[in-house]
């Protein structure tokens, strides 16, 4: 956001407190943790999905833009549609032994099969 962005501050009432912060509302988010303390878990989901076959990779912890980073890189090796949202990577169909293959080789050793 920009530090001038007045129209975000259209309902805020003048403060003399010479320490205070304008607060967005936005929460912050958790810094990413390193590859080798990820633990990933893979697993196969067909709930909710009208009969659809899902690998689901669970667990990640860290900003919204690496796990998207994540999330693609497993879409364009298994050759897959899916999404990456909310620390959860969603690939279509059941993958669980290769996406467990590219975690490991990718350096995320905890990953794990459920």
């Amino acid at each position: 956001m920009k530090t001038n962005d007045w129209k975000a501050r259209l309902g805020v009432m003048y403060s003399t407190n010479p320490d205070f912060t304008y607060d967005t509302g936005e929460a912050e988010e958790e810094p990413t943790l390193p590859k080798e303390k990820q633990a990933l878990r893979v697993s196969l989901d067909k709930r909710n999905r009208g009969g659809k076959t899902v690998t689901l990779i669970t667990g990640f912890r860290g900003a919204e833009q690496d796990l998207a980073a994540l999330g693609k890189l497993l879409k364009t090796r298994c050759g897959v549609g899916g999404s990456a949202k909310e620390g959860t990577i969603l690939l279509q169909g059941d993958l669980r032994a290769g996406v467990l293959e590219i975690l490991r080789k990718e350096g995320y050793a905890k990953s794990r099969i459920l």
